[in-house]
């Protein structure tokens, strides 16, 4: 194979490490590469085209499931468009969800940082409520609780200066 390439190449060439190029060929994400004699990997022009693949899903936030359902469909050469932006539009859902989750940590975490005088004294409301207060997101459901710290951090006031 005159373009083929070893692990490292192929790490270098893609932008993944060594290490996940061998997650995604254990998880079948990439077929079985070939091999020298001595048993190295080598990886052809197909193989560092899948990889590119696997990179800008896994840019876009895609989990490896995901992936691997979005590497059917783009081998399918008789796939329908519509089966592919229901993944799209089902992991735009997801990322929408993990967004708001954010906007509620930093709004938190601004109010008690807002909170806390910043300075000399060791009382900060900021600990306090990280030691005592309720998880931000149910552990069971993954979906935003309507108290909790949130609650906490907003009901603190600052005394007047």
């Amino acid at each position: 194979m005159e373009d083929a390439m070893n692990i490292g190449q192929a790490a270098k060439a893609t932008g993944i490490s060594a290490k996940m190029i061998r997650y995604y060929e254990d998880s079948g994400l990439i077929g079985p590469v070939a091999r020298t004699a001595s048993g190295y990997r080598v990886y052809g022009p197909r193989d560092i085209h899948t990889l590119g693949f696997i990179k800008r899903s896994r840019d876009m936030g895609f989990s490896v499931e995901r992936i691997g359902g979005l590497l059917q469909l783009w081998r399918d050469r008789s796939r329908h468009s519509a089966d592919v932006k229901r993944m799209a539009l089902e992991h735009v859902a997801v990322l929408q969800q993990r967004i708001a989750e954010l906007q509620d940590m930093v709004a938190t975490v601004q109010t008690l940082a807002d909170c806390c005088a910043g300075d000399e004294r060791p009382d900060c409301p900021i600990l306090s409520d990280i030691a005592t207060g309720a998880p931000l997101h149910s552990p069971a459901g993954g979906k935003r609780l309507a108290k909790g710290s949130r609650g906490r951090a907003r009901a603190c006031q600052k005394t007047p200066e």
